[in-house]
């Protein structure tokens, strides 16, 4: 008989309104009820009913999770956007996350493509399959590496083996700074933020516990990442497992502004477009870091920076997050071409971001649609416009 766990506060919360459903970008891509927040709410409450309905004990009938819903809950980006719309306040991000861990707990779950990466994770601390033994292979020639450094860079596991340029980038603006830098090395293993999304926090303790020990033991003030999951992860759900990292934990946009602010940072090229701002989730609606990233933007000479409608807080997901672009990858790219098309939308020629795996997906919504929007990094737009400065020829 299923039991659920406690979570009858969110589905007797749940008004049944529907304002969730315009914003769900999983419920654009497949338009069933079911697939909506407020469908999903509404067939936990019957499994509630049923699980400890005095009817299916008399006619003794099993109470299953049907195949049918284990997809429903997994075709989610865990975007949290339905939460900002509800009226009933509940806690969205978090209640998918529980459920999901109760779906695989109950041996219905986790999809395929989460399993492939949960096992990659356990034997190789990276949901890639890569070797632990290039995880630092990224780091530029060009920077040192410090014995005792103030600042560690945490790459990321999509930053150390697929978009590695962005983590140079990062790397290479902050050492014009003059921030004496390392890395964690073999040491730096995944966060364990596909797992937690996708509902397998059991690599969770020994991820946290792996990165908090060896970066405590280099005597590091800081930390800082380029990529938004890990920022999440790292800030605010290590605790969970483990223990919290004893660095001041930074995102890239972030400690920029601080270095910026400090005039540690010199800004001495100018960047002549017309841009727009994607917020990534888990930067923006689920860390509340909406104002450094635009900041950092706007002090850079010769921008035109423009909002797009869908900005900010109500701001459109690219697609990519809460393992929906691994198990659903054609629908994540058809939401990355919606946001492309947001931005195109603006007149803007670039579209700047604070995460490679929305650089990674948005570019391929651009391709999709053969659009000749130009995705960049933050940390892609300020390695130009920090590099020394051109003396004019006369």
């Amino acid at each position: 008989m299923v039991r659920l766990p406690r979570v009858q506060k969110e589905i007797t919360a749940c008004l049944q309104c529907g304002y969730c459903i315009d914003v769900c970008e999983a419920h654009n891509q497949t338009p069933w009820e079911s697939v909506t927040p407020r469908g999903k709410i509404y067939y936990i409450t019957q499994l509630d009913k049923a699980g400890i309905g005095l009817e299916d004990k008399i006619l003794k009938r099993e109470v299953t999770l049907s195949p049918e819903f284990v997809d429903a809950m997994y075709k989610c980006t865990g975007c949290g956007n339905c939460e900002v719309v509800c009226h009933a306040k509940i806690h969205l991000v978090d209640f998918w996350e529980k459920m999901r861990d109760w779906i695989v707990a109950n041996g219905a779950g986790p999809l395929s493509a989460h399993k492939g990466m949960a096992e990659k994770v356990a034997k190789f601390h990276n949901p890639y399959g890569e070797p632990p033994s290039k995880r630092d292979a990224w780091w530029p020639e060009d920077v040192e590496r410090a014995a005792v450094p103030d600042t560690i860079f945490f790459a990321g596991c999509t930053g150390s083996y697929r978009m590695q340029h962005i983590a140079q980038a990062g790397v290479r603006v902050l050492a014009r700074a003059g921030v004496k830098m390392n890395c964690l090395g073999d040491k730096e293993w995944c966060c364990s933020s596909p797992l937690l999304r996708t509902g397998n926090p059991n690599e969770s303790l020994g991820c946290a516990e792996t990165v908090v020990e060896k970066a405590d033991g280099m005597g590091a003030k800081d930390m800082v990442m380029t990529c938004s999951g890990c920022y999440k992860t790292v800030s605010s759900d290590f605790g969970r497992f483990y223990a919290k990292v004893g660095q001041n934990v930074y995102h890239f946009s972030q400690y920029v502004e601080k270095l910026i602010n400090e005039k540690k940072l010199p800004l001495n090229n100018e960047f002549n477009a017309k841009v727009t701002y994607h917020d990534p989730c888990h930067l923006g609606r689920h860390s509340g870091v909406y104002d450094a990233p635009r900041n950092v933007i706007q002090k850079i000479k010769g921008i035109e920076f423009v909002e797009m409608t869908r900005s900010r807080e109500n701001s459109r997901c690219c697609g990519a997050g809460g393992g929906y672009k691994s198990q659903f990858n054609d629908f994540a790219t058809r939401i990355a071409a919606e946001r492309v098309r947001d931005a195109e939308e603006t007149g803007a020629e670039v579209l700047i971001t604070c995460c490679p795996f929305c650089v990674l997906n948005l570019t391929a919504g651009a391709k999709m649609i053969g659009s000749k929007m130009k995705i960049m990094d933050l940390s892609q737009v300020l390695l130009q416009v920090t590099a020394p400065k051109e003396e004019k020829k006369e």
